[in-house]
């Protein structure tokens, strides 16, 4: 059997692949031991630059430095999200005052990098008499920068569907406003959802830039502690728990996303069933697939007077 997207490998290229993919991981595992034994070798794993988490008093300071970060991202990311969707809409206006000023505030702030954002709130504007305070420097800046390319992102999502989607909403005498609300924005955001999550994943580990500007999350307190010399300076250790942590908290967030497309999908897959569950008005796929026809038959002059 031969496959569509590519030939199936021949006895020749089955082996060579079984070499090539052997060679990588023994580099791959030889690149993991030389960085296991440098640490080994400097004595970073020893008991003195593991000493400090030992204490309670570390942990509840790395707990609460976590819960700061989780404090900035959850904030920043709804009003990231918020903003996209004004934006994304803004950018899809049929009318030019509209359109024209959203697509270069777009452009603009997502040209601005997160650290420069930041700069700009805690460092900035105290010149001009305003102060704020680090959190908000970080919130605002990462809610002005992902809010940006969200809206991006779902501005190409409503533009990759088909036409007839929306040429069906306004068949059935609903506005711009109730196309875009009940028809495209609910199969846009379903399809660009992956994309969305990845961005408030990044929304999640942009917020380790607020150490700068000392705002008090992970890695600030990191570099706090590995500079003890009290406790030996363990700036590999803790940068070790605290990856260990980001990662953790990444893959929660991409589960809880998996999660959530499932349930997407099976719902979109379920007309009868998620029928039930839409309010009046709302159009299902199905009711668009029929009243696309209808008007397809009505624009060549097929229909009679009294269909549909």
């Amino acid at each position: 059997m031969s496959s569509v997207l590519y030939d199936v490998p021949g006895p020749r290229a089955i082996i060579r692949n079984r070499i090539l993919g052997v060679i990588t991981v023994l580099l791959v595992a030889a690149v993991l031991g030389l960085l296991i034994w440098r640490l080994i070798d400097t004595g970073q794993f020893s008991a003195r630059k593991w000493q400090a988490f030992t204490y309670t008093n570390v942990w509840l300071n790395i707990g609460e430095a976590t819960l700061n970060t989780l404090a900035a991202f959850a904030v920043a990311a709804v009003g990231a999200l918020a903003l996209g969707f004004v934006l994304a809409i803004g950018r899809l206006s049929d009318h030019a005052w509209v359109r024209i000023p959203a697509g270069a505030i777009v452009e603009v702030l997502r040209a601005v990098p997160v650290l420069i954002f930041m700069f700009l709130l805690y460092y900035g504007l105290p010149v001009l008499g305003i102060r704020m305070d680090s959190y908000w420097a970080v919130v605002i800046a990462l809610i002005v920068y992902n809010g940006s390319v969200l809206a991006e992102v779902i501005r190409a999502g409503v533009q990759s569907l088909p036409r007839g989607q929306q040429e069906a909403g306004y068949a059935i005498g609903l506005r711009k406003a109730g196309v875009m609300r009940l028809v495209l924005l609910p199969q846009a955001i379903r399809a660009m959802l992956p994309v969305i999550i990845a961005q408030l994943v990044v929304t999640l580990k942009d917020t380790a830039l607020g150490f700068i500007i000392t705002y008090p999350e992970l890695l600030f307190y990191a570099r706090y502690l590995g500079s003890q010399s009290t406790y030996g300076s363990p700036i590999v250790p803790m940068t070790i728990i605290v990856g260990a942590i980001y990662i953790s908290l990444c893959l929660l967030l991409s589960l809880v996303a998996t999660v959530v497309e499932k349930r997407l999908r099976r719902s979109a897959r379920t007309p009868g069933v998620a029928a039930m569950h839409h309010p009046v008005g709302e159009v299902t796929d199905t009711q668009l697939i029929a009243v696309q026809n209808r008007a397809d038959r009505t624009l060549d002059g097929k229909a009679g007077p009294h269909d549909g």
